[in-house]
């Protein structure tokens, strides 16, 4: 008897992952919801038997599934698939119900040592082509293959998983928990850069740090523009003994770009499989709004590839935005490393 499984996950390149990792035979039809809403009306017709859900989704996210799943008594296993690794994540998907928690990019041997350890895989009962080489059984292999991956959806992906890295590091140095924005890819022209920020709506002033990086085919820089009204707050979680003053201003903008840019860009290059050299960080600019603050991008007459994420620190008035801007001249390598993870 075969297992119904669902996997629920807003990007179609995770979905994609996911059901490679399954083994031949596991199950006759894998079903695929986009968000929390899809998953939900397929579990009430019982259409399933084991999900692989995603946190990080819009319209409703993954935490909120399982309240709802919890509340409603809805008959499905879960198993949590989420770049967000912080240990209060993990935490809180186990007492709303999941079974357990698997961190992306997924991994087949993991995948395949939960499915046994759960009863719904036993090797030697399944012809496994997943262990040896990743295939799928026709079926399935079918199903994956008509999911199309944008470079966008590529890049919000990895963003994604990027980005849980470098909040699981913030979380255990300063003992908070992290929400997980979706991150926001666009391409944008570098005169327009101000418009596409969501902190650009707002009439604060920022200061922010600045961070250039190359590697192997790709070339950008990392921004951190950071609300001038969370410095006093942000000083007081990294235990300064002076809270107050430029200097401990600018203490913060490099303490904190440290600990974003390095983790976040070193789970970029371990995606792509390079090896990142970062530039000397610098202050771009202090108590400005931002559109001035990016007035160096203007004039640079091309398109960037604009990765946008909004960190936010729970139950804390701390707002900061990190930019990730790709060169034009790295779009090339990252659609050629896209094909060779969707073939």
């Amino acid at each position: 008897m075969t297992t119904r499984i669902l996997i629920c996950d807003d990007s179609a390149l995770a979905r994609k992952q996911m059901a490679r990792t399954l083994p031949t035979g596991l199950a006759d039809q894998i079903l695929f919801a986009n968000n929390g809403v899809e998953a939900l009306e397929m579990l009430r017709a019982q259409q399933a038997d084991l999900m692989f859900l995603d946190l990080n989704m819009p319209q409703m996210d993954g935490y909120e599934v399982l309240e709802h799943i919890r509340a409603e008594d809805l008959p499905i296993m879960t198993i949590v698939v989420s770049g967000d690794i912080q240990p209060e994540a993990r935490e809180r998907v186990r007492k709303l119900g999941a079974i357990d928690f698997i961190k992306k990019p997924t991994d087949i041997g993991v995948v395949l040592g939960l499915l046994a350890d759960y009863g719904f895989y036993r090797p030697g009962d399944l012809e496994s082509t997943a262990l040896n080489d990743g295939e799928l059984n026709p079926g399935d292999e079918s199903q994956a293959r008509e999911i199309s991956v944008s470079l966008n959806d590529y890049l919000q992906e990895i963003s994604n998983v990027a980005m849980g890295r470098s909040s699981d590091l913030l979380a255990r140095l300063l003992r908070v928990f992290v929400k997980q924005p979706i991150p926001k890819v666009d391409f944008i022209a570098n005169s327009e850069l101000h418009m596409a920020i969501s902190a650009a709506h707002n009439s604060d002033t920022y200061s922010a740090v600045c961070q250039g990086f190359t590697g192997a085919g790709i070339a950008g820089e990392a921004l951190l523009l950071f609300a001038d009204a969370s410095f006093r707050e942000m000083a007081e979680l990294l235990h300064y003994d002076t809270l107050e003053g430029e200097s401990v201003n600018v203490e913060v903008l490099m303490d904190m770009s440290s600990i974003l840019f390095g983790a976040f860009l070193k789970g970029i290059g371990d995606q792509l499989d390079l090896q990142l050299g970062l530039g000397h960080p610098s202050v771009l600019g202090q108590h400005q709004q931002i559109t001035e603050l990016l007035e160096h991008q203007n004039s640079r007459n091309e398109q960037l590839l604009c990765i946008e994420i909004s960190y936010t620190l729970e139950d804390r008035n701390i707002q900061c935005d990190m930019l990730v801007l790709l060169t034009e001249d790295s779009v090339p390598f990252l659609e050629q490393r896209l094909q060779y993870l969707v073939d």
